[in-house]
């Protein structure tokens, strides 16, 4: 349908990834495999979603995509907001992941409010 690469949230869920792995890496031993993973899956499942859905060929499949994109950023907000709570990781880094995950959830929206009106 359109190439997502083009996309400036496809861009941001590509940073926001690479900062959850470096997030991932620096959580301590006894977390890195349970959390770690479930960050990383979600992360990873952001841009997954997005590049997926602009591969299929019409629009009410491109904004079931990015409506699961969103999600992901949504449970990957979680998952963060945990890791301040609890202390794990290194703080900045996962303040940093933070704010491109809430950042990306507004994109994410805003771009789907904008194919529905455009469907109409």
């Amino acid at each position: 349908m359109q190439d997502h690469r083009r996309l400036d949230v496809y861009q941001l869920a590509r940073e926001l990834a690479l900062d959850v792995y470096a997030v991932a890496s620096s959580l301590p031993v006894s977390e890195r495999f349970d959390l770690g993973r479930q960050l990383r899956r979600a992360a990873v499942s952001v841009g997954s979603n997005i590049a997926e859905g602009c591969g299929r060929n019409t629009r009410p499949d491109l904004v079931n995509f990015l409506a699961t994109a969103l999600g992901s950023a949504t449970e990957l907000e979680f998952q963060l907001d945990l890791c301040l709570d609890a202390k794990l990781g290194d703080p900045g880094l996962v303040e940093l992941a933070l704010g491109k995950a809430k950042r990306a959830q507004r994109m994410l929206t805003r771009l789907i409010v904008r194919i529905r009106r455009a469907s109409k």
